[in-house]
């Protein structure tokens, strides 16, 4: 599918004044693509925008839009139809980590409905708006939704979070079955960043501090993210599985496997993190890493 980063083609891109939303910008219009920014923050968008500077003739449009308003996409959705027509690549990428109150996860609902309300019904609301452009086109397209390894792995500590990054790979995988056979010219593409220097990590602004991302030397550049979604979509991968500095591809590998064990073992839930089976999870997650990386 790499006929979608082409001259003239038009990406929309939600979460797109910082972070991977903008590394994926840079690169979209390093292709001589026409931008449609969407982020809550409008001096980050100012800011990206004059960043994001045309090679040719490309247009860059910016809106501030909050992406659990279903009126607010709507209100988008017209402006960039009547700008741009079709829409050949929607990244929606926007998403947020919120603690409940008083360190109370189970007895704040609302820490869960506004994590909902941005990290599912923020992608929910970008296909009812967006899709229907998308579809318009008649050349290669592109849906690209932004989910987490947390949605995979479950870690224990955020439930709200994990739980919107589980449903967003459902939809994503619901989404790409339904369209390899209405629109096979759509490809769909399920990102999975690893450790990445954003504004979940210290990062607020469209361009990461390089000083600051020093004290995380861990973390992947939003960039390096852009460059393997990029690398991945054009070998046609559904799951974009990201590593980082600290997380191999087999690492990760090897951490899912043995979480999908847990039903099929029948150990119980989050095993990796019980006192009963933490130091047998650790072992075979070594092991089996290092088979995958052909070391054994």
């Amino acid at each position: 599918m790499t006929g979608v980063f082409r001259p003239g083609a038009t990406a929309v891109i939600s979460g797109g004044a910082s972070g991977i939303g903008f590394a994926f910008a840079k690169l979209c219009r390093s292709h001589g693509m026409n931008l449609a920014l969407l982020d809550i923050s409008s001096s980050n968008l100012q800011t990206a925008r004059e960043a994001l500077k045309p090679k040719n003739n490309e247009k860059t449009e910016t809106y501030t839009m909050d992406v659990s308003s279903m009126s607010d996409w709507s209100k988008v959705r017209v402006d960039v139809e009547s700008k741009f027509g079709s829409v050949d690549l929607l990244m929606l990428n926007a998403g947020a980590s919120f603690q409940p109150e008083g360190g109370k996860q189970w007895e704040d609902p609302e820490y869960f409905h506004k994590t909902f309300a941005v990290n599912v019904f923020g992608p929910v609301n970008g296909l009812a708006a967006f899709l229907p452009l998308v579809q318009k086109t008649k050349d290669s397209a592109s849906i690209v939704i932004t989910g987490s390894k947390q949605g995979i792995t479950n870690p224990p500590g955020n439930p709200a979070y994990n739980a919107s990054k589980s449903m967003v790979k459902t939809i994503t995988e619901h989404l790409a079955h339904d369209l390899r056979t209405s629109n096979p010219n759509i490809s769909v593409h399920l990102l999975i960043p690893g450790w990445t220097f954003t504004g979940l990590s210290g990062n607020s602004g469209p361009v990461p501090d390089e000083e600051a991302v020093k004290t995380k030397p861990g973390a992947w550049l939003p960039s390096q993210v852009a460059e393997y979604r990029y690398r991945k979509m054009t070998e046609g991968k559904f799951y974009i599985i990201c590593p980082d500095n600290d997380v191999t591809e087999e690492l990760d590998q090897a951490r899912m496997t043995w979480g999908a064990g847990d039903w099929i073992e029948g150990r119980g839930a989050l095993s990796r993190w019980d006192e009963k089976y933490k130091d047998q999870a650790a072992e075979w997650i070594r092991e089996e890493a290092e088979r995958r990386a052909g070391k054994m």
